[in-house]
């Protein structure tokens, strides 16, 4: 066994530990658990030391990190459950169905918290769009979440889209979803003792065995031999299984739920069992199939798509029965809780697997010694040269160049209004709106990274990352409630990789403290790196916030005659910028300095000036600066504006920092704005007013 256990990976050490849990050699297909359950996409082994120190208590969390998604309270007895999931690996070998079935797994997860999936997000990240390579990953994930999305009417309602030379080898493919539930229907990953577990939704096959593993090791060139490592999904079957699942949990039929996701049946099965304090008995030959031959280490560890496990409530396993039946799915009871707290598995009637519970949850966890990369910090200390450029040449550039440019090419594949939930289409606002019919709360949400700030500033990026988010929510009129990250780095086994990871949580927690937005959910995504370069570290984080529906700001310019006004400085700064990338070809200087104190006061300003009345249009200004983020207010309805830059310079124009907002409002309450501004200490300035067919800017003579 030691021999096979270095063929499949298993460190030498982590071996000797599962001798050491087990007191004695384990078997082919304990081994074979071990590998997948001890894998870092399982175990988070070297990140769960460091996320222990994010905060994730708040008002409004109903479940935090530890359950297949997050739950916030939104009022009205109403509940939101979200979380973002990764699927970078199979997307990067396989890009429609990696997309496709990323999708489909974050859907299941939501599903099994007993909400109903109302909207999704993606957020991407691709090589430089001049390659093919990048183009055709763009191309198949783009199909792919739409294929599934659009097929099983869940809309697709915003993202977060980047190109990077960092993501050249590896794109980053992170899927987030909202779903909607009453506080009385929350479901857990738990069980009783003596109950029975059943399997249901599609049969099982080969697809996608050994996924897990497959996602917690650096890719290699030779990508076609990871195809069998990829799933195929199948969003009809998606459909009935989450119509009959939410069906069984409103009928209360059901005690615990557990979305059968990486690893298969091993994981969704040992780690209810050991959540509930229990152990399992897993009957291989009761599991419903679609090839023939399979064996115990195939059924086991397949990840085929559309599965759930599901606990009765004592006496409604017929009506559980009943109700999948009548959608046309399998629901079968294939395994039991028994008070021994082992995974023990049968396959025609013998015991071929048989381990502790807390052994397989229970992976080692490693605390590294971190070192920055000595060429990150020569970059980040690179002085800036003097640019000098025509304004209104570079402002065309910017708005054309693909990190800035509309993505409604991307958007237009998603449909976004399916539900009739949506109250704010994409490029029409910041964050995504979600109406709660029946009620008048809204629901906000918004995924946000920006790779050039991570990679020059790890511990900056991810505070960025945090603080645009919550911005872009609070932008729309919505509080911020909690937050979803996705955590997509190199391998942590190098001193720099490992730093970068260290750093990265700790930029999460100081940004969470300071902002009061906890962490309820999230995922990490380790090992994203290519011939041993590494892809930025990138903390993309979902935002969700509630709002007064109809108390809610866009960012377009809407009527002529309003005042337009700036919270925050007027100048930004070069370093890390898109518009000196644009001119120099380069990435490098400090990343924008970030005040947390001033961030939180901005966006409680911007939602007060909505909430009173004052103003419907908002956008922050983000990547691009100030003129960029003017001309995108032009674009929704084609009303422009006329303003004054007072500052010159590039820096004024297309410098970058955060707590910086743009507004307008109606000239008879324009003293009651300034002043809501003044009482909280906030610098801010008059920049003109709305009207025309065209932006123009007048920044010292240049018109």
């Amino acid at each position: 066994m030691e021999a096979l256990a270095k063929e499949i990976g298993i460190p030498e050490g982590e071996y000797r530990e599962i001798v050491q849990r087990l007191g004695r050699e384990p078997n082919r297909v304990e081994l074979l658990l071990f590998k997948v359950m001890w894998s870092e996409h399982c175990a988070y082994k070297n990140s769960r030391p460091l996320l222990k120190a994010l905060p994730k208590e708040g008002e409004a969390v109903l479940q935090g990190p530890g359950e297949n998604a997050g739950v916030v309270r939104v009022g009205e007895g109403w509940a939101v459950a979200f979380k973002i999931e990764s699927h970078n690996h199979p997307s990067a070998v396989e890009p429609f169905q990696g997309a496709a079935t990323g999708v489909g797994g974050i859907l299941r997860d939501i599903m099994s918290m007993g909400a109903r999936p109302i909207a999704l997000l993606d957020s991407l990240r691709f090589g430089p769009p001049e390659e093919a390579r990048s183009r055709y990953l763009l191309k198949g994930v783009v199909s792919g979440i739409a294929f599934y999305g659009n097929a099983i009417g869940v809309p697709t309602v915003g993202g977060d889209l980047y190109f990077h030379e960092g993501y050249r080898e590896n794109p980053l493919v992170n899927a987030m979803c909202l779903g909607l539930l009453r506080e009385e229907h929350l479901k857990r990953s738990r069980a009783s003792l003596g109950r029975p577990i059943y399997y249901a939704g599609a049969k099982t096959g080969r697809d996608g065995i050994g996924g897990a593993a497959f996602a917690s090791r650096e890719l290699k060139e030779e990508k076609a031999e990871d195809r069998p490592a990829v799933q195929v999904g199948d969003p009809f079957l998606g459909k009935l299984l989450m119509e009959a699942t939410l069906e069984a949990i409103e009928l209360d039929l059901v005690e615990g739920v557990q979305d059968m996701g990486a690893a298969g049946l091993t994981s969704s099965l040992s780690e209810l069992a050991h959540k509930s304090g229990l152990g399992v008995e897993l009957h291989l030959d009761l599991v419903p199939t679609r090839e023939e031959g399979m064996t115990p280490e195939e059924l086991l560890l397949s990840e085929s798509q559309e599965r759930m496990v599901l606990v009765p409530k004592e006496g409604k396993e017929k009506a559980l029965e009943e109700v999948f039946g009548r959608w046309g799915l399998d629901c079968v009871p294939v395994a039991r809780t028994i008070p021994e707290r082992v995974f023990r598995v049968l396959f025609r009637g013998e015991v071929v697997a048989e381990v502790p519970t807390e052994a397989l949850a229970e992976a080692p966890t490693y605390v590294r010694v971190g070192r920055e990369d000595p060429e990150v910090r020569r970059l980040r200390e690179t002085p800036i040269p003097p640019l000098e450029a025509d304004p209104q040449e570079v402002l065309r550039r910017l708005l054309a160049s693909p990190n800035l440019a509309s993505r409604e090419a991307v958007y237009e594949r998603y449909d976004h209004q399916v539900g009739t939930r949506t109250a704010l289409l994409p490029g029409k606002g910041d964050a995504a709106v979600l109406w709660i019919k029946g009620t008048r709360l809204g629901v906000a949400a918004k995924v946000d990274q920006n790779p050039r700030y991570s990679r020059l500033h790890p511990r900056l990026g991810a505070m960025h990352a945090l603080a645009e988010a919550c911005r872009n929510v609070s932008v729309v009129g919505a509080k911020p409630l909690a937050y979803t990250d996705g955590l997509n780095l190199g391998s942590p086994e190098t001193p720099e990789g490992y730093h970068e990871l260290a750093e990265t949580i700790a930029g999460l927690k100081e940004a969470s403290e300071a902002l009061g937005v906890p962490v309820v959910s999230g995922n990490v995504s380790l090992y994203n790196e290519s011939g041993g370069k590494r892809i930025p570290p990138t903390a993309m984080v979902g935002v969700v916030g509630v709002l007064e529906v109809d108390k809610r700001a866009e960012m377009g310019f809407r009527r002529p005659g309003e005042v337009l006004l700036l919270i925050g400085e007027e100048k930004g700064e070069l370093g890390a910028s898109e518009v000196l990338h644009l001119l120099t070809g380069k990435e490098f200087g400090h990343p924008p300095r970030l005040d947390l104190g001033r961030e939180k006061a901005v966006q409680e300003a911007i939602r007060d000036l909505i909430q009173r009345g004052l103003t419907r249009t908002a956008h922050d200004v983000a990547e691009g600066g100030l003129l960029v983020a003017l001309a995108e207010m032009t674009f929704p309805y084609g009303v422009g504006a006329t303003v004054e830059v007072r500052e010159g310079g590039l820096e004024a124009l297309f410098g970058e920092a955060p707590s910086r907002v743009l507004f307008t409002v109606e000239k008879t309450r324009l003293q009651e704005a300034t002043l809501l501004l003044e009482e909280r200490g906030l610098p801010y300035r008059v920049l003109g007013e709305t009207g025309g067919r065209a932006s123009r800017s007048s920044p010292r003579g240049v018109s």
